[in-house]
């Protein structure tokens, strides 16, 4: 079993549950970890236990980070928007940092994350 952080921006927060719909029986073998709102809206829609972190802008992101520095995530997944600065970008930042530092897999987007989650790490 694998943890996996999940994080979305506002305007992919959509396209995130969609892809975790698309998943949910994978998902459902491994630890869901994710900032407020959006595992709010993946618990809400997918049934799946999430454990909840502060909204991103509120140091969810930094929460995350904090638990991949400490080697308790294995995976991210965070469908961020390039198009749109954020509030927190400096956040957002260290932990793209921090998941690089710590060699720990990295989606940003569906196709990644499709890769990611069919690939041997996961089985």
């Amino acid at each position: 079993m694998k943890k996996i952080a999940l994080i979305a921006h506002d305007k992919k927060k959509s396209e995130l549950l969609a892809w975790v719909l698309a998943n949910k029986e994978e998902l459902a073998t491994h630890e869901l970890i994710a900032t407020g709102t959006t595992g709010k809206l993946i618990a809400k829609e997918s049934g799946l236990p999430v454990q909840l972190v502060e909204s991103g802008p509120y140091g969810g992101d930094i929460q995350i980070g904090a638990e991949m520095v400490d080697n308790r995530i294995h995976a991210l997944i965070f469908f961020w928007d390039p198009l749109e600065p954020q509030p927190h970008d400096p956040d957002v930042k260290a932990l793209l940092r921090v998941s690089v530092l710590k060699n720990i897999p990295t989606a940003s987007n569906r196709a990644t994350a499709d890769l990611l989650i069919h690939s041997k790490f996961f089985n």
